[in-house]
């Protein structure tokens, strides 16, 4: 296992590259598949996670190890389920600890074949596909979006189609409406019909080409390093990202804002520069964006920002305990943040000396090392333990920094 040293440049100012985005990408694997074409998808995420799905669909096996990637997880537990193969659909030592049972519920009751191998609840899955009469089935909203996603994305393929209600709060809305936009842009009719209410008609799909958007969520830690940069004239441009983006996380626009970012579209591309921060306490509801939660929560913690940041009940099953591991990453820099029941993140602005030289442990996690690499900016030398972990969600990461002025070493 390697360490990555981070030394950040004294200014920041150049052009970077996103990944395309690795949720429009896998959802655009499926309804591709669904809709059986024969047509090539443009411009997919090169990510661990886009390959897995990829080579899942495109390959039947007896087996499908998906590894780490849990979005293929849950949409190919979905599409398998309607498919004509049967898989045993399997992970890391991870992802059988992440449930699943609130999605497999809601498929046996729409008539799926799904067994488990070894815990109820969780992965590993036998999943032997048939067509699917459908209907009507109801969900928690509060648990995760991509069980909806998974749900209405095959909903086309039913014979009568799928009526599905979400009980309670719904967290990350915009996901699901990236979903159906783009169920929609397949041929898919499908919309909410109340607003805890989602129907989707026996109306197939019809292939067709596409190209993949880049990624709002990899812009975010650029956010992060304008915010963080101690360089005034810091300016990001990011090609290839949409101003009306059916990513929910183009929300990073306005949630940077006050810590000192402004967005500004110049032929058609968004353009990051700094600006006068204008607050000293930060508080946000993250329920639609929780993918964001560890950026703001760690750009707030160096800007020396109180916060109180909720709508996080869905990190606690995401490749870590994202609570936990932010809790104990920041107590390395100096920061005591509080964790408030299941869902909010807190701090009161102060700051202990913390670890001189601190390396920070990714615990599996993309984000963990993507977010919190921009800290370089404030500490003379910051060290990323397992920094290989990024090739989930943005493979040149690393590549991009040194780019634009890094220094990184590797121990």
């Amino acid at each position: 296992m390697s360490v990555f040293i981070l030394h950040a440049p004294a200014t920041l100012n150049g052009t970077v590259l996103l990944p395309p985005s690795k949720s429009l990408s896998a959802r655009a694997l499926v309804i591709h598949w669904l809709a059986r074409g024969d047509t090539k998808l443009k411009n997919l995420s090169d990510c661990d996670d886009t390959f897995v799905m990829q080579s899942a669909l495109e390959h039947p096996a007896e087996t499908t190890d998906i590894m780490a990637a849990g979005t293929a997880m849950r949409f190919l537990t979905a599409a398998f389920a309607v498919s004509n193969r049967q898989t045993l659909l399997t992970g890391t030592k991870r992802m059988q600890h992440r449930p699943i049972h609130t999605l497999v519920d809601a498929l046996r009751s729409l008539g799926a074949q799904i067994d488990y191998m070894y815990k109820i609840g969780f992965p590993p899955l036998q999943v032997t596909g048939k067509t699917l009469e459908g209907g009507d089935v109801t969900l928690d909203g509060n648990v995760s979006s991509q069980f909806t996603s998974a749900l209405l994305m095959i909903g086309p393929t039913m014979k009568r189609g799928l009526r599905l209600r979400l009980n309670g709060t719904i967290i990350s809305r915009p996901y699901i409406d990236m979903t159906l936009q783009l169920m929609r842009t397949f041929g898919a009719q499908a919309d909410w019909t109340s607003d805890h209410e989602l129907e989707v008609k026996p109306v197939h799909y019809v292939a067709k080409p596409y190209t993949i958007e880049n990624d709002w969520s990899a812009a975010s830690y650029w956010y992060e390093s304008v915010a963080l940069s101690a360089d005034n004239n810091a300016k990001v441009t990011l090609p290839g990202l949409n101003k009306t983006s059916l990513q929910g996380d183009a929300k990073v626009q306005e949630l940077f804002k006050p810590l000192g970012v402004v967005t500004k579209f110049e032929k058609g591309c968004p353009i990051l520069y700094k600006s006068n921060i204008t607050t000293r306490h930060y508080e946000a509801n993250l329920e639609e964006q929780p993918d964001l939660a560890q950026t703001l929560v760690i750009t707030c913690a160096m800007l020396g920002i109180s916060f109180r940041i909720t709508g996080l009940q869905s990190l606690r099953i995401k490749e870590t305990d994202r609570l936990t591991a932010l809790k104990t990453e920041l107590h390395k820099l100096g920061k005591e943040i509080i964790i408030e029941g299941n869902d909010t993140l807190l701090w009161d602005g102060h700051t202990d000396a913390g670890e001189t030289y601190p390396i920070i442990d990714t615990y599996e996690d993309h984000r963990m090392a993507l977010a919190f690499a921009p800290c370089a900016f404030i500490l003379p030398e910051l060290g990323i333990n397992h920094p290989q972990v990024v090739s989930k969600s943005y493979p040149h990461f690393w590549d991009s920094l040194q780019q634009m002025g890094f220094i990184i070493e590797s121990k």
